[in-house]
């Protein structure tokens, strides 16, 4: 008999094993009311945040969209510092899983907004400013990158300061 190994050993539940009649195995995320309701109050909070950075710093036609990429930034350093700081803590159960369907999914799904992004840099475009919105774009996918290097690095070092706190 051969013996089949899981092709994704870190997913909680094995997504090619189809449904199971083990009623020990946790349900699916994604069909727990509890857990929807999570990402949902995450989402709310994402989107009232977001609502009232564009009313501090709204678009206007021809300049910089302050706005969007001030939101877009601050959600991919929040997700970059939660995802690492989850990770280094241990398996995404329990806590970590409702915190990452909150704050990750929830609130930093519905706070950033890359759909703007494109909009905003075809307005540009329109109103001739081709300069303005490529750098816009190449801006806010670097500066992405570079927030959620930056959120990864700040756990990752609070994640060692802890460890040296506990460590006699």
């Amino acid at each position: 008999m051969t013996e089949s190994t899981d092709s994704q050993p870190e997913l909680p539940l094995d997504p090619d094993a189809g449904p199971s009649s083990d009623a020990h195995r946790p349900a699916v995320p994604h069909v727990q009311p509890y857990l929807l309701c999570l990402v949902a109050v995450g989402g709310a909070t994402g989107t009232a945040a977001r609502y009232g950075v564009s009313l501090t710093l709204p678009s206007v036609t021809g300049h910089w969209p302050t706005g969007t990429f001030v939101v877009n930034m601050a959600g991919a350093l929040v997700l970059g510092a939660l995802l690492e700081g989850l990770a280094r803590r241990g398996p995404d159960i329990g806590r970590r899983q409702e915190a990452r369907l909150l704050v990750g999914v929830g609130f930093c799904g519905a706070l950033t907004t890359f759909s703007t992004l494109a909009v905003e840099a075809d307005l540009l475009v329109r109103s001739n400013d081709g300069g303005l919105a490529l750098a816009y774009a190449v801006g806010s996918v670097v500066g992405g990158l570079v927030a959620t290097a930056i959120g990864i690095t700040a756990a990752a070092g609070h994640h060692r300061v802890r460890a040296r706190r506990v460590v006699p």
